[in-house]
């Protein structure tokens, strides 16, 4: 079965927000067992939202569109829709007291402005929302069904959630199975080489594949006569994928690398402490991201020669004779981070992200990143290319690497 989205919002026409939602909401609806075949995104304009509101409903079974729900003068989605079904708004008293005690849990009081979101066009079904005021609505024409959700993603995604998944779950025969495979190391181009005759070589299985740098994640979706044979044909095609790639692959789903390195370091009872230079605490913050008080210590954030020196105890004459971008320094930053916090890792990171900085024997993107262990130290370097950020990036996710390989036992 087919279905569509509808993206509305001028911030997304104009390119001043990435439209996450799109591909979030196609993601579940494909694993729902539905064809996405059309994505359409319309400005905060009546006429616009009408004239694709009524092509899409007259052409799919299923549409889900997001936007257009908020409190404010151009969010217009709710009263467009209703003069698309030629009838007027109508406010739902179950939302607006939703609304009203989201508000007062919040210590706010009720504006006419917040009022507005719970008006939807009569004889639509609302939607509540468990975790913002702005709720969604239900219409139903003939054979079509049109969802409308929030634009925040967090609210569009629990309203999906609750309410859509259940409702539309019964319209599409599951025949599929997808399994994501997450990578780092290696270019789409460098992996789609790897990767070639998969597909030949397991009917039934497509592989695609998303960039979300410095990540890529390869994607196998299957399918069969039943959802079973569809597991198996994607799990097969993923163990082969698994054999062509090694380490390459990380994890699956929803993993990241910051996770997995996680997971590696907790698997040890090992507690870290980090001394960042040019990556200004990107590391820190990558693995913070999720809960690390069992494992973490502390990050360093040592920009400057002398910090190296008072906070970590690096050399004067080490950094005089090797210059603050060297493997020395490198090894002097984990270990005296290592000893300072008293940790069973230390890991460091020192280079030029540029712009400017470089010069013939060290260019504008040489990184030498550290793990000092019980049983030694292990330096190691590149010269990554690109702009400040795309260097930074790919440094904090090399000094990871290094730090799970560690973990893991792959070296000494």
């Amino acid at each position: 079965m087919t279905a569509s989205i509808l993206c509305i919002g001028t911030e997304l026409t104009r390119g001043q927000i990435v439209n996450s939602n799109a591909s979030w909401i196609a993601a579940q609806l494909t694993g729902l067992g539905f064809e996405v075949d059309e994505v359409v995104t319309v400005p905060d304009e009546p006429a616009r939202i009408i004239q694709t509101f009524r092509q899409l409903i007259g052409a799919y079974s299923v549409v889900v569109a997001t936007g257009g729900l908020g409190p404010t003068t151009d969010d217009l989605t709710a009263s467009a829709i209703a003069d698309a079904l030629g009838v007027p708004l109508e406010r739902d008293a179950g939302s607006l007291d939703a609304i009203r005690r989201r508000l007062e849990a919040m210590g706010r009081t009720m504006t006419p402005s917040n009022e507005k979101q719970a008006d939807i066009p009569r004889g639509a079904q609302p939607l509540p929302n468990a975790v913002g005021t702005a709720p969604g609505f239900v219409v139903t024409i003939n054979q079509s069904t049109a969802f409308f959700l929030p634009g925040v993603p967090k609210e569009m995604e629990r309203i999906f959630a609750d309410h859509v998944a259940p409702r539309i779950s019964k319209f599409a025969p599951n025949l599929s199975f997808e399994i994501r495979l997450q990578t780092f190391g290696w270019a789409e181009s460098h992996l789609g080489e790897k990767l070639a005759g998969i597909e030949a070589s397991s009917p039934g299985v497509v592989v695609g594949y998303r960039v979300h740098f410095p990540e890529v994640e390869v994607k196998l979706l299957a399918k069969g006569e039943t959802q079973v044979a569809a597991r198996g044909l994607a799990t097969h095609a993923a163990d082969e994928v698994r054999q062509r790639l090694g380490n390459t692959v990380y994890g699956e789903g929803e993993d990241t690398y910051a996770e997995v390195v996680a997971r590696a370091v907790k698997a040890r009872g090992f507690r870290l402490a980090i001394a960042e230079s040019c990556t200004g605490g990107l590391v820190g913050h990558l693995l913070t991201r999720d809960p690390a008080s069992d494992y973490f210590i502390a990050d360093a954030v040592t920009y400057s020669n002398s910090a190296k020196t008072r906070l970590l105890g690096v050399s004067e004459d080490v950094l005089r004779g090797h210059g603050a971008v060297s493997a020395e320094v490198a090894a002097a930053m984990a270990e005296g981070i290592r000893r300072t916090c008293g940790a069973d890792l230390g890991m460091s990171i020192t280079g030029i992200a540029g712009p400017s900085g470089g010069t013939p024997e060290k260019p504008v993107g040489l990184v030498y990143w550290a793990v000092a262990h019980a049983g030694g130290t292990i330096v190691q370097d590149r010269v990554f290319t690109g702009e400040r950020q795309r260097i930074q990036m790919l440094a904090a996710y090399h000094v990871m690497a290094l730090l799970r390989d560690v973990c893991l036992g792959n070296l000494s």
